[in-house]
């Protein structure tokens, strides 16, 4: 079949060589990135209206069985029709991180062992530590490993190409 004929689509990536896929022009690569970010971005509208109407017809219901269970939270299930629906409102617990700081503060000056009780961890932000001194950063420096994410490559046109 002639090119561009040919021409594979999203739907086609999948039973393709990653290698043979790196080997297409970077016209169609372009093309197919924009396709599938596309779809992705209808597909993600989708899916949120449909959560959206789901929330709508089983809100008050799975509200109902939660309450009748003395819950607050957590996943619920019951009936309709034919199928069981699964309702889980997760628990998503925040903490003052100064009032803990003074809790452990609390616990350690009565002599008392605070990672008995709350797991410490101790962060450095980057922004802060490439401020820092040499001398500041030199101490830190035995304590921190980088590592990298994974690359993301976007596909531009040049502007004489538009």
């Amino acid at each position: 079949m002639p090119f561009p004929d040919n021409i594979p689509t999203p739907d086609d990536l999948p039973d393709i060589n990653l290698h043979d896929i790196a080997q297409m022009p970077v016209e169609l690569l372009a093309i197919l990135d924009h396709e599938i970010d596309a779809r992705l971005k209808r597909d993600k509208a989708a899916k949120t209206r449909l959560d959206g109407a789901l929330s709508v017809r089983y809100a008050e219901r799975a509200a109902e069985e939660r309450q009748a269970r003395g819950k607050d939270t957590g996943t619920v299930r019951f009936d309709d029709c034919d199928f069981t629906i699964v309702a889980d409102l997760p628990k998503r617990v925040d903490w003052d991180q100064a009032k803990l700081a003074t809790v452990v503060e609390r616990i350690r000056a009565t002599g008392d062992d605070p990672a008995q009780y709350v797991d410490i961890a101790i962060k450095v932000p980057e922004r802060k530590y490439t401020a820092w001194p040499d001398t500041i950063r030199a101490e830190f420096e035995p304590a921190r490993t980088v590592k990298t994410g994974t690359l993301k490559v976007t596909l531009e046109p040049n502007e004489a190409a538009q």
